[in-house]
């Protein structure tokens, strides 16, 4: 019998609130998050609570990542977008927390349960923008274009959000979405997950340790930013986690024995810029004519 909390990719939502709220008590936040712990609850703090080797460095991440992302997302209203699109948005709380425009339009997207759920715990809750909430299975994909068609013609500049949701993509899943974002004009930038081969595979190996097993990485590309030219996207901007902690003077926090084979490789140059580039977020813009 399986008994991990983590039974599939959605409840993954959980833990990331449960990281959240735990750089939101730090004295030296990075960001406040304060619906964070209201979402998360027991059963985030119980998801977390059962890895320790996965939460000292997945709250870390989560931090570093949450930066970067509020960054792209605060550059691209100041070139005028008009509308995100947060697809697989989760238990996020960004048009609560973030200074944005009243006329921004954003639209979270997710499956039925968690958009009921998130409905119910913010239900007393005001954004700060103009905030709509879709119950969609993005695997769907006849409902996904159909959605994607409607958006893009009701709006000029839409920033797309997919935080944490490609690398559980299948390689053909992951093209198929890329597509569907390309074929409309509006679709201005998309920021994305990258990890490298080598990073991949150490999720991948230690899946079953760090109580993941329930919710595998299956994006592999064998060239990533290949992958998505071949679909009409480029990197706009490419922001790595590594050199990004490094700007924020946030030291990463890592089960001891990946720590040590840090400390080990950082004595070898290219193993040491290797770990470096490892894990990023990308903003994608479509790619401009030959």
């Amino acid at each position: 019998m399986n008994d991990a909390l983590i039974q599939d990719v959605s409840d993954t939502a959980f833990m990331v609130a449960t990281y959240r709220a735990m750089e939101t008590e730090r004295p030296d936040a990075l960001f406040r998050d304060p619906l964070a712990e209201k979402l998360a609850g027991a059963r985030g703090r119980a998801i977390v609570a059962d890895a320790p080797r996965r939460a000292s460095f997945g709250r870390w991440f989560l931090s570093i990542r949450t930066c970067i992302i509020d960054r792209f997302i605060e550059s691209a209203l100041a070139e005028g977008f008009d509308t995100v699109l947060n697809l697989g948005a989760g238990l996020d709380t960004r048009p609560y927390r973030m200074d944005l425009p009243k006329s921004l339009h954003w639209i979270e997207v997710d499956y039925p349960k968690i958009i009921d759920f998130k409905d119910q715990c913010l239900a007393g809750e005001t954004a700060r923008c103009r905030l709509e909430r879709v119950k969609l299975d993005l695997a769907d994909d006849g409902a996904r274009r159909e959605f994607l068609s409607g958006i893009a013609q009701d709006a000029a500049k839409v920033l797309i959000i997919t935080e944490g949701v490609v690398p559980y993509l299948t390689l053909e899943q992951a093209a198929s979405l890329a597509d569907d974002l390309h074929a409309h004009g509006a679709f201005r930038y998309w920021i994305i997950d990258y990890l490298s081969p080598e990073a991949r595979r150490y999720r991948q190996r230690m899946a079953k340790k760090l109580r993941m097993e329930n919710a595998p990485f299956r994006f592999d590309p064998a060239d990533y930013f290949q992958f998505f030219k071949e679909r009409g996207w480029q990197s706009k901007e490419i922001c790595y986690i590594a050199e990004e902690a490094k700007k924020l003077n946030r030291r990463p926090e890592m089960p001891f024995f990946f720590s040590l084979w840090v400390k080990v490789s950082g004595l070898f140059a290219a193993k040491r810029k290797s770990f470096a580039k490892s894990a990023a977020y990308v903003l994608l813009e479509p790619t401009t004519a030959d």
